[in-house]
């Protein structure tokens, strides 16, 4: 069965998000089959919103999103948010909403730090409390610890309110991945069978018509950049203290490495002000490229799809000629055209399915989406 013929609600639509090097994108390619670029060393590889062609589980066709974590090593985190965020309201716009939304967190971490702190709160905005029955949060890596090392980790997680308590209190589950199909395949069992639902982000920005700045995530986003600039002006109280002090008492050694410090602690002041300010600006500019871009995407696949049936009609026509103008007594000949005409229409069949699952609405949105972040 093609899946031209597969009823839209048969479609399921899941997100991946987490921090980087959380396994997301691992997670996808083992139980879609997928080919998504997996990040080995310290640097991110999942820099863009990935969507993995869909597959087949049960009787739904399923489509996976893969999601930068809000600790990318290229990207700042309101470059992250704005593509994050206007991927969803596009992808809300053209019908689609989620299924569900897998969070992966690492059983191997020994704490959940301030990176994995930070993630998790952006994830929860984003999200919204209305969502919550369709999260699973999702512990993988424990083949790094031993099982009852994994199994207390477990359960402070769960039964910390500083952790996913609360989250799990409104109804999102906590299940365990083993880096096999065989437990990726259950977590999505799980939710493919919910209702979807609309994100906090994606209501915001669609239906509220609010600026990414008035968004629960842009709020949040905006509050920790604050916060950030406050520290590092703090810090750079401090710093001037003790240069004065350097230059007073004539160390020379000192007074460079100072020097050097205030002017890493100045531009990085000047990188998180710039994106504090940009936030806004970015969002709107993406959504402008990506409408755009997807006004010339569909015009192109109509005019592809136009050609395609055209050339599919004449090649039709010339075999049923030929067929007519075969003799009956040249049996053969008329069995040979009657299989070519059944290839040619596999062939076209094939083509479309391929055209559409390949790439489909959510394809699209993430190809042209990375076509403008790193043109």
């Amino acid at each position: 069965m093609s899946q031209d013929t597969v009823p839209q609600e048969d479609e399921v639509t899941v997100a991946v998000m987490g921090p980087t090097g959380s396994g997301k994108t691992s997670f996808i390619n083992i139980v879609s089959g997928s080919n998504l670029r997996v990040g080995k060393s310290l640097q991110s590889c999942t820099s863009t919103v990935q969507v993995a062609p869909p597959f087949q589980l049960g009787d739904r066709w399923v489509t996976l999103i893969d999601t930068p974590g809000f600790d990318d090593t290229t990207r700042s985190d309101t470059e992250i948010l704005t593509q994050i965020a206007a991927f969803l309201a596009a992808a809300y716009e053209s019908g689609k909403k989620l299924a569900g939304v897998v969070y992966m967190h690492r059983i191997s971490d020994v704490r959940m730090g301030g990176i994995s702190t930070r993630n998790f709160k952006m994830f929860r905005q984003l999200c919204g409390e209305s969502t919550l029955r369709n999260v699973v949060i999702v512990t993988n890596m424990w083949g790094e610890v031993l099982h009852e090392v994994g199994e207390a980790r477990e359960a402070e997680l769960a039964g910390d309110g500083r952790f996913f308590k609360a989250v799990l209190d409104k109804g999102a589950r906590m299940l365990r991945h083993y880096n096999n199909a065989a437990s990726a395949t259950a977590i999505l069992h799980y939710l493919i069978g919910n209702q979807p639902r609309a994100l906090r982000i994606q209501r915001e920005l669609v239906d509220q018509g609010k600026d990414i700045l008035q968004t629960a995530a842009g709020g949040e986003l905006n509050r920790e950049l604050n916060a950030q600039i406050e520290r590092h002006r703090q810090e750079m109280v401090k710093l001037q203290h003790d240069l004065q002090e350097a230059i007073r008492e004539k160390d020379e050694e000192t007074k460079k490495e100072l020097e050097i410090e205030t002017g890493k602690l100045q531009a990085e002041m000047i990188r998180v002000q710039n994106d504090s300010r940009k936030l806004a600006s970015e969002y709107t500019q993406q959504r402008v490229e990506l409408e755009k871009r997807m006004t010339q995407v569909a015009e192109a696949a109509k005019k592809e799809a136009e050609i395609a049936e055209e050339n599919h009609r004449r090649q039709i026509e010339e075999l049923l000629e030929a067929f007519q103008q075969t003799s009956s007594s040249a049996e053969s000949e008329r069995e040979k055209i009657r299989r070519q005409l059944t290839e040619l229409q596999q062939q076209y069949e094939e083509v479309q399915s391929r055209r559409k699952g390949g790439r489909g609405i959510l394809g699209n949105l993430a190809w042209i989406l990375d076509a403008i972040l790193n043109f």
